[in-house]
């Protein structure tokens, strides 16, 4: 009897199966800076590389169709152009990025000059999208890392004002990935900004155009915050958060920040202290950020060493201990419990509590509350 039923059960589902929506393929046509590289190339990668990790699979599924070395015109001519267009279908998306072969007047195979032929061949592009009922984006080629004394270099120019105005002209949407990306390198400076190309000493690397695997999943990142700008129903399908990059007013807001940011070393700021709340022994203390003006909590690390302990008292803020090391003894509301690295306390309002060292080593906590209004 079990198994008639199960095969009926089965038969019943089969319509559901049948019909079931199947997921929206996100084409990217482009260059070397979005297409895919296998590990002998490592650790170069391009952003179509990333772009699934952004990207519920069950709603989108990433078609990293982007050659290297390749202009819009090369890549049509040689046939990549129509190998993506037999896969795509209603429903789908096109990103479009191109121009930093299209740049390349001295190969005619790839050059087109930006205010007419470039524009042509990218609408090659926009025109297979709008034909099969998918939706084409185009995207301003991703900024290469180009400084001169401080000042970052527009190398794009005019290519990327053409995919623009062509954007507007043809009513399409738009991710202004050169823009985007500026924006990114001026707020992280010429030699932070390394980290993310292909500069890799072990190789002989020094490549601005290039990404190693954080500067892909950068660039990808800011792609898919741009896609949201133009669909922010694609907002429930991003599977990680895209607040990524920096405004185009960050170095002025850096300099007109009322509190400038702070690093600091626990070995300037210890302080060696009795228990407080008439704890036993003696503990160490680091108050970090203590006159930091603005800031509104405390965080301080405490060390207990061996026989010291915080004495009971009640609480009157909310308050949390993160155990770093050793092992403690922890009273909270008449309990005791014992506790070790990785273990987070918090008390609030109305408790008491009271910690103290116990075993060989330090206990060491990381102490976080709401400081007091001035």
């Amino acid at each position: 009897m079990i198994r008639p039923l199960a095969s009926l059960l089965l038969l019943a589902a089969l319509p559901d199966l049948a019909h079931a929506t199947p997921p929206r393929q996100v084409f990217i046509a482009g260059d070397s800076t979005a297409s895919h590289y296998g590990p002998e190339r490592a650790p170069r990668e391009g952003w179509g590389q990333q772009l699934q990790g952004f990207l519920d699979g069950k709603a989108f599924v990433v078609r990293n169709h982007a050659q290297s070395g390749r202009s819009s015109r090369s890549f049509v001519a040689e046939g990549w152009f129509d190998g993506m267009a037999k896969e795509m279908r209603r429903g789908d998306v096109l990103l479009i990025q191109f121009g930093h072969n299209d740049e390349k007047i001295e190969d005619p195979t790839r050059y087109n000059e930006p205010q007419r032929a470039f524009p042509e061949w990218l609408m090659r592009y926009v025109a297979l999208a709008r034909d099969k009922g998918a939706t084409p984006i185009l995207v301003t080629p991703v900024a290469r890392r180009k400084f001169d004394r401080g000042q970052l270099l527009d190398t794009h120019g005019l290519y990327a004002q053409a995919v623009r105005d062509l954007a507007q002209r043809e009513q399409v949407g738009l991710v202004d990935l050169t823009a985007l990306s500026m924006d990114w390198l001026r707020a992280a400076g010429d030699e932070a900004s390394k980290a993310y190309f292909m500069h890799v000493p072990a190789q002989d690397q020094q490549d601005d155009t290039h990404f190693q695997q954080r500067g892909a999943v950068m660039a990808a990142c800011l792609v898919v915050a741009g896609w949201k700008r133009i669909d922010p129903s694609l907002g429930v399908h991003v599977k990680r958060d895209t607040d990524c990059g920096a405004p185009d007013t960050a170095l002025t807001d850096r300099k007109t920040q009322a509190n400038p940011s702070l690093v600091v070393h626990e070995r300037d700021i210890a302080i060696d202290q009795p228990g407080p709340h008439g704890g036993a022994g003696t503990t160490t203390a680091y108050p970090f950020f203590k006159d930091a003006p603005g800031l509104g909590f405390e965080f301080r690390k405490r060390v207990l060493h061996a026989g010291a302990g915080i004495g009971l008292h009640q609480h009157h803020k909310d308050e949390i201990y993160y155990v770093l090391g050793g092992r403690g003894i922890y009273e909270l509301d008449g309990e005791t419990r014992t506790v070790r690295a990785g273990d987070a306390l918090l008390t609030r309002p109305g408790s008491t509590h009271a910690i103290r060292q116990d075993g060989e080593e330090a206990l060491v906590l990381l102490i976080m509350y709401a400081r007091k209004a001035p």
